[in-house]
């Protein structure tokens, strides 16, 4: 399992915002396990969380005032695509410096400073289902998976660009090469407009691609051919990190913007509060008698299951349940021969079979309903004293009517 990282060694950058044009500079500073990623800005503590995201034009701002802190995707997108989870970033004024308008320059920060395992497992969060976002300019959407896929693609009505795709798995390596030196772009029409309503003060044609009506201004800024769509995926990146923690999923964005990805974390910051966190299971899953009862709603006396190891995510798992020689149903099953009624053990391979479906993230909140069994045959007693041992597979996982095999054992004998 991954651990999480933070920086060895303070490492500062200074230059001009794009937008604000305010001589500024950056200071990264190591942070303790589980700290997350922090601004400080003038001894005020600003946590990047898309709860408080206050404008997406041209770029996000998080907080308000003089605690807010503008464009802040560059930086997030270097610290979730160069893997860090715990740092301290030390503004002096009211933007990062934009740098070459990529992430580059942060991502060699980080390398400067160096990176340092911490003594904590990476937290990461995967969407308990389909998530998706619309508006009128754009959609973007998520599907649960164990990588970090993005399939983006813009369009634009003009003779140069028109329109770009680009689908890409993407690790620190394939982030450091393919993603991070993309730098951000606009059209030349659009100068006079963003200067109007305050914006782009910092920018020039060091820092950002500026296209034309017959060719690219600035050439030599480009780092690949469809540099466009790279960029959104970079802003994409950020934008997403500011859930606080790296996604697993399978993106696709189609005419993204710090708008659209801002809203599409919220909505995992919601997924998140529904589901419990949101953080990916890792497999084999070893619940005891308090993380059963996390997931099923059974409960003593009619519950069957002291502990449950899942193999694999709505897969397989493996129950385990010890029979006691002070049972309540052996008053009346026999008290001058107790033995387990047939009935309960196969309760409890259903039981152990609603543990591994209400696992599965999305599904904890469910009623489980016991609704039809085959095939059963029962090949020997259970004793007090026994333990259970009870081995599930899934057939069918449905929501709305799932179907298991089961095996009921005692040491290595079949009993069920």
């Amino acid at each position: 399992m991954a651990k999480q990282r933070t920086i060895a060694k303070e490492v500062s950058l200074k230059g001009v915002g794009l937008h604000t044009g305010q001589k500024t500079s950056v200071t990264f500073k190591p942070a303790e396990v589980n700290a997350g990623v922090f601004f400080m800005k003038n001894g005020v503590k600003i946590i990047p969380d898309a709860s408080i995201v206050s404008n997406t034009v041209r770029g996000t701002t998080v907080g308000e005032g003089e605690n807010a802190v503008n464009t802040v995707e560059h930086i997030l997108a270097a610290f979730v695509g160069m893997g860090i989870d715990n740092i301290c970033v030390e503004i002096t004024a009211d933007e990062p410096p934009i740098g070459d308008g990529s992430a580059m320059p942060f991502v060699k920060m980080i390398e400067e400073a160096g990176v340092v395992e911490q003594d904590e497992e990476k937290k990461y969060y995967t969407p308990s289902m389909k998530i998706s976002y619309s508006d009128n300019e754009a959609k973007v959407e998520a599907l649960p998976s164990g990588r970090f896929k993005v399939t983006a693609e813009i369009e634009y009505e003009h003779s140069f660009i028109r329109r770009q795709r680009l689908e890409i798995i993407i690790d620190e390596e394939v982030f450091k090469k393919e993603i991070a030196p993309a730098k951000t772009y606009c059209f030349d029409y659009e100068i006079e407009q963003l200067e109007a309503i305050g914006l782009a003060k910092g920018g020039s044609l060091k820092n950002a691609i500026v296209i034309g009506e017959k060719g690219i201004h600035n050439r030599e800024l480009m780092t690949f051919e469809d540099e466009f769509v790279r960029h959104k995926i970079l802003d994409l990146m950020g934008d997403l990190f500011l859930i606080g923690r790296p996604v697993k999923a399978d993106i696709t964005s189609f005419c993204g913007g710090h708008s659209s990805n801002t809203a599409l974390a919220k909505l995992f910051l919601k997924d998140i509060e529904l589901t419990g966190g949101g953080v990916i299971p890792v497999y084999p899953m070893e619940l005891d008698l308090e993380g059963v009862k996390s997931v099923i709603p059974h409960r003593p006396p009619f519950l069957f299951v002291d502990r449950v190891t899942i193999t694999e995510e709505a897969v397989a798992a493996t129950g385990h349940r010890l029979i006691r020689p002070d049972e309540w149903f052996f008053k009346g099953h026999f008290p001058e021969r107790p033995v387990l009624p047939g009935v309960l053990i196969t309760e409890a391979l259903a039981q152990t079979a609603c543990v591994l479906l209400l696992s599965k993230p999305g599904w904890k909140s469910k009623l489980p309903f016991f609704m039809g069994i085959n095939n059963v045959k029962f090949r020997r007693p259970v004793n007090p004293g026994d333990e259970l041992t009870l081995k599930v597979e899934i057939i069918r996982p449905r929501m709305r009517g799932g179907k298991a095999a089961g095996r009921a054992y005692v040491g290595d004998a079949l009993v069920c």
